[in-house]
């Protein structure tokens, strides 16, 4: 697979087109942003989105999907919200059989299905893979030890992809459960907010600490109902990611979180992070999603209150707070 199309010239797929260029491929990148498109092809960096790193020069970028004619394998990192009208743009330039990794972490708003289920109804002749786990573009892009998880439910063809993109730095792990890996990234970006709340609220590293734990037992409950195997929910893609995007700043969820936290309007706090922060799109389908499962999920709830303004931050602790006592094994 020596031609990589990434799809998206966001910060998360210039960083995919590093990763891929430094395993030796052939890499263009697709972006809607023609101001990006032509940064990226003349000072061969992407200084909207990724300042101060600069790209290979070998990279290119259009932003015309024609462009992506060819490619042996594509890489999906447009915002999940968009993947589907992304994806009608490129039916017609993809070839059967071409393999497309999902990098997008999200469930769609409307439909309520998981980014692989889209994929295979817009680009029906793909072969869908997804890429999850615990990876800040910086990082990745700066060539900085990252691992994460590769899902395919083709083994071979997911071994093959591992191999294509694995570079000493950027570490992929191979499983055949996709639905464990996609429900992991779904479910920690919208609990991530609920962690940036509490730090932003000044509540204290040891209200963090449990704020992660019990969300990480809402995702393991929701994901044990959707028939996700226990060790990719505590692998990289389940509690690896929710570890790194509910510990740090640099996440956009938590970012946006701590900004409500602090005491920001909802149209403040998105200005503040000045990107994309999947959680707050995928609130509402992930708690509609754990509903119709009859799953407990009371951190998300609380987030997708405050999102939709029937909560106030404060109102939403204090009802997370006054919860009845129990077991833990609950």
């Amino acid at each position: 697979m020596s031609r990589i199309g990434i799809i998206g010239a966001g910060a998360w797929g210039t960083a995919l087109a590093t990763v891929a260029r430094r395993a030796g491929a052939d890499v263009v990148i697709w972006g809607r942003n023609t101001q990006a498109v032509d940064a990226i092809n003349t000072g061969h960096e992407n200084p909207a989105r990724l300042p101060g790193i600069a790209l290979d020069s070998e990279i290119r970028a259009t932003a015309n999907p024609a462009d992506i004619a060819g490619s042996t394998a594509l890489l999906l990192a447009a915002p999940a919200q968009h993947l589907r009208n992304v994806c009608g743009l490129f039916a017609a330039h993809v070839r059967d059989g071409t393999p497309a990794i999902i990098c997008a972490k999200g469930i769609e708003r409307e439909t309520g299905m998981m980014m692989s289920d889209v994929v295979t109804q817009a680009l029906p002749q793909a072969r869908v893979a997804v890429l999850s786990g615990p990876s800040f573009a910086a990082d990745v892009a700066r060539g900085l030890p990252t691992a994460v998880t590769l899902a395919c439910g083709d083994e071979v063809l997911g071994t093959e992809l591992v191999e294509t993109i694995g570079t000493a730095s950027f570490r992929p792990y191979f499983t055949d459960d996709i639905m464990g890996v996609e429900i992991g990234g779904a479910a920690k970006n919208v609990l991530a907010i609920a962690s940036g709340i509490v730090a932003g609220k000044g509540l204290g590293a040891s209200a963090g600490a449990a704020l992660t734990t019990r969300g990480f037992a809402e995702l393991a409950r929701l994901g044990l109902a959707l028939g996700a195997r226990p060790e990719t929910l505590s692998g990289l893609s389940g509690l690896g990611d929710l570890i790194l995007t509910c510990g740090s700043l640099q996440s956009r969820n938590m970012a946006f979180g701590h900004a409500l936290g602090s005491g920001k309007t909802m149209r403040e706090a998105s200005s503040a992070t000045n990107a994309v922060s999947e959680g707050i799109w995928t609130a509402k389908a992930l708690v509609r999603v754990a509903d119709k499962l009859g799953v407990e999920m009371p951190i998300a709830h609380a987030v997708d209150d405050v999102l939709s303004q029937r909560m106030s931050v404060e109102d939403a602790i204090r009802s997370l707070l006054a919860r009845p006592f129990r077991s833990e094994r609950g």
